[in-house]
């Protein structure tokens, strides 16, 4: 294990600083030779002709930042602390979805549409790591099925569940559970990307809500999962330096895709996967509010929003897009604080 001071495995609170600390410096220092090279390369971002017209100077701006985030963050979790199963189901998401948005980026740039992938292709990409990583979930990290329910109990979703046999290895299938890993993975990985619309919006509720996980990790002692947590926020905040509003660069769907796979992931190795909605809330409001105004459309003809997903609706108001970006993020602080508190209570009193 890679060290900077004698004994770091002692100190396991100063090795989840230095994870954000060596992700936020390494991230600030690459990220302008990175963004020279995307502009070298004419990688630059297609903005969508019906989305808000002052968008529309954006067109062109470096995109792809999300590759550097995934290499960062891989980086500082493979060198800097304890590698074990959790963690490494972690990397898979970050790096398979990831590697989806890659190739919907690279769709984007190179046909020069907005669109990318196919919506089908891209489901059925998120599908397969999704199905992976439940699967590697239970059977590797021999992560429970049963849901806990904060103040309640626990929720047995291994009731349905039989034993398949791949290449010699028997593989325990709880239906039910691999279902809601499933749900929850693509849930995360689509919201963050539709979250993905404003200049650091993505970023920085990515980066408050891995902080609230690598707390929860840490308090239950498990200091994998508490240092990969810190290495996406210290990733998320020295991206955030160059990403802030004007953006020098956008993520992409290398970084959304990536990142939202990896809010799913911690809420099932965490097992706080009923928490997740809450500490994650402003994905779940940002999806919501996508499914409300295609339904309303369809069954009346009125949209509920002046424009979806909700973060343009306060545009379109008239609100600048630092001051949405600044209360989401205040938000998402918000929600990130209950849904930690309510979690420390409940172990407490259970």
């Amino acid at each position: 294990m890679f060290s900077l001071i004698p004994d770091i495995a002692r100190y396991p609170t100063y090795q989840v600083f230095m994870a954000v600390v060596v992700a936020l410096v390494l991230a600030i220092v690459l990220f302008p030779a990175w963004i020279r090279l995307l502009k070298f390369r004419n990688i630059g971002q297609q903005v969508r002709a019906d989305g808000p017209q002052g968008h529309l100077v954006k067109q062109g701006t470096p995109t792809m930042g999300g590759v550097l985030i995934l290499l960062v963050v891989s980086l500082v979790y493979l060198t800097l602390g304890e590698v074990g199963r959790s963690g490494m189901i972690c990397l898979v998401a970050l790096l398979g979805c990831g590697f989806l948005g890659f190739i919907d980026d690279y769709a984007k740039v190179v046909k020069e549409r907005s669109l990318g992938l196919t919506a089908r292709m891209k489901i059925a990409g998120q599908a397969v790591v999704a199905s992976a990583i439940g699967i590697l979930a239970v059977n590797w990290a021999h992560v429970s099925p049963e849901v806990i329910v904060p103040f309640v109990g626990t929720i047995d979703l291994g009731v349905w569940q039989s034993t398949l046999t791949v290449g010699g290895f028997a593989l325990e299938m709880p239906w039910l559970y691999l279902g809601l890993v499933f749900f929850m993975v693509l849930s995360f990985s689509n919201t963050v990307n539709l979250t993905d619309g404003l200049d650091g919006l993505a970023a920085g509720t990515v980066m408050i809500v891995m902080l609230a996980f690598s707390a929860i990790s840490f308090a239950q002692d498990n200091l994998e999962l508490a240092l990969f947590g810190a290495a996406v926020s210290g990733a998320c905040l020295g991206f955030l330096w160059y990403n802030s509003y004007p953006a020098d660069i956008f993520m992409g769907d290398t970084g959304s895709l990536g990142l939202g796979a990896v809010i799913a992931t911690m809420a099932v190795v965490t097992k706080t996967e009923l928490l997740a909605p809450l500490l994650g809330g402003i994905y779940v409001a940002e999806g919501l509010s996508v499914i409300l105004q295609v339904a309303s459309f369809k069954l009346t003809g009125k949209r509920i929003f002046r424009m979806a997903p909700i973060h343009h609706h306060f545009e379109m108001k008239g609100w600048s897009e630092t001051k949405v970006m600044v209360r989401f993020w205040i938000v998402t602080g918000a929600l990130a604080g209950a849904g930690f508190a309510l979690w420390f209570v409940a172990r407490a009193r259970f």
